[in-house]
């Protein structure tokens, strides 16, 4: 069933009902959405949950039966989530220490006033399809305000704060002064000491997946103080400088700031080649965020022909272990873990790969070798996430025509990738065991050691395809049987 036909049933068949919150916000901005969130005034919740079962022939669960809230599954990741007013009172300190009853008998304005931002907070009726908008959401939106309902009801959740951050970002929306003191405070006071990982993940997520330019969220978050209080890692990357000549932009946290609106940019690409999933999406957001991590730790300024020059050598690895602790205060999952720590650690690669081969320092030939050690390297992380984030650190600068000229690093590399098919089996050994049984090495660990040999004078160029692999291990195998160590374990592998 259509989300449009879902609305229109419940429309036909529930009386006061109103859709409200983002769906209406959406809606006025032309966005299409994938739920919707419809209240129902004047009906107790049993009644309620007996309807839409008969509405939506028992696809619906309960996701709050005692205080009136209900979903009605319609399948292909769509939903609606159907709902009798209710009250909630702060209980605790945490997330979701909230005292919540529902109330049929609240009045829509009443109703709206727990809602987090006026443009959340919208109305409209089913049945006329007139907008009710008791907090002047719609001017705010028009406007680009963000602006908080209530003071008294907003600070009791303190997700509010992440939830803010994302909008502003998605939404191009300015912070009204009253709710931007309102936050700063929460901020200080402790208030998101709380909140759970997994909720201030599913904020970022937002930030990261949904906004054209991500960098609006986070230096939001730097304005309200979350990054100072919560995440140092990142804070720290304003008080290093870098090297004009290579970043006019300034400092490091500005560059990684376009980095990762570039890396936003280029993970919604429309081109058909280079469609990225949405976990693929995070892995190359949070891979960009990361990127630089380590230039805190190894930039130094020194001279170069008598002339003050900036360096951060070593950057790439050192920026590991600080993008581990950053990354370990969401829960993005392993993928998107592994993929955002090896792209801090080889960003530079496809760059300075390129870089050989032009300079004269290696042939192309043994590019491919370079590209294939690389993919290897990098494995199970796709060479088009950390191509990605390379062309994003590329273009993430203030320097002119940056934005628009051809990657060259890039296009190199995916040719060479896509000529040797080296992509599609990076980590397979040339030959495998069932190659050196002719040769009479027998299975175990010396057979194990010999592929291993085999691999590393693959990986230094002596060889590159499987015929010379086969040549080099019976080679190996006809020097063994005219020499045996005394502590050999396989033809011509000594332990010594």
């Amino acid at each position: 069933m259509k989300l449009t036909q879902a609305i229109e049933l419940i429309k036909n068949s529930i009386p006061h009902a109103y859709l409200v919150g983002g769906f209406v916000r959406d809606e006025m901005l032309g966005i299409a959405s994938k739920d919707a969130d419809i209240e129902v005034f004047g009906m107790a919740s049993e009644e309620l949950e007996k309807q839409l079962q008969t509405l939506f022939d028992g696809k619906v669960t309960a996701v709050g039966r005692s205080f009136g809230v209900f979903k009605a599954l319609l399948g292909n990741g769509l939903d609606v989530d159907v709902a009798i007013p209710r009250r909630e009172s702060k209980s605790g300190k945490g997330h979701k220490d909230f005292v919540v009853e529902g109330d049929p008998t609240m009045t829509i304005e009443e109703a709206a006033r727990r809602r987090d931002f006026t443009i959340n907070a919208m109305y409209r009726d089913l049945a006329t399809g007139a907008l009710i908008d008791p907090f002047g959401g719609a001017a705010d939106l028009n406007n680009k305000i963000l602006r908080a309902v209530d003071a008294r009801t907003f600070v009791e959740d303190p997700l509010r704060v992440y939830r803010g951050v994302q909008f502003a970002a998605r939404f191009g929306l300015t912070v009204e002064a009253e709710t931007l003191v309102l936050m700063q405070e929460m901020v200080r006071s402790g208030a998101l000491d709380y909140l759970p990982a997994e909720r201030v993940t599913g904020e970022i997520r937002k930030l990261l997946l949904q906004a054209d330019q991500p960098s609006r969220g986070f230096a939001l978050m730097r304005e309200l103080g979350i990054i100072e209080k919560y995440y140092p890692e990142l804070l720290v990357l304003a008080e290093t400088p870098q090297e004009p000549d290579w970043h006019p932009e300034g400092d490091v946290w500005i560059h990684t700031m376009m980095v990762l609106d570039q890396a936003t940019k280029i993970a919604k690409t429309a081109n058909p080649f280079l469609t990225f999933t949405d976990e693929e999406r995070l892995q190359i957001g949070l891979g960009a965020l990361c990127h630089d991590l380590g230039k805190p730790a190894t930039t130094a300024i020194g001279e170069k022909h008598g002339v003050p020059r900036i360096r951060s050598l070593g950057h790439e690895e050192a920026g590991v272990e600080p993008a581990k602790i950053l990354l370990a205060k969401w829960t993005f999952g392993q993928s998107v873990l592994e993929a955002a720590l090896t792209s801090t650690r080889e960003h530079l690669k496809p760059g300075m790969l390129l870089m050989q081969v032009e300079n004269g320092q290696t042939s192309a030939e043994q590019y491919v070798n370079s590209a294939r050690k690389l993919l290897k390297r990098i494995h199970p992380v796709s060479s088009r996430i950390l191509l990605a984030i390379a062309e994003a650190d590329h273009r993430g600068r203030a320097l002119p025509g940056v934005e628009t000229e051809p990657y060259l690093a890039g296009e190199y590399m995916t040719r060479v990738i896509l000529e040797h098919r080296l992509d599609e089996a990076p980590t397979k050994p040339l030959i495998s065991g069932s190659d050196l049984l002719p040769l009479g090495v027998e299975p175990g660990p010396a057979m194990g050691v010999l592929i291993k040999r085999i691999e590393k004078a693959r990986d230094v160029g002596d060889i590159t395809t499987r015929a010379e692999a086969l040549n080099l291990a019976t080679k190996i195998c006809a020097l063994d049987k005219t020499e045996a160590p005394a502590t050999q374990v396989g033809p011509g592998l000594s332990e010594t």
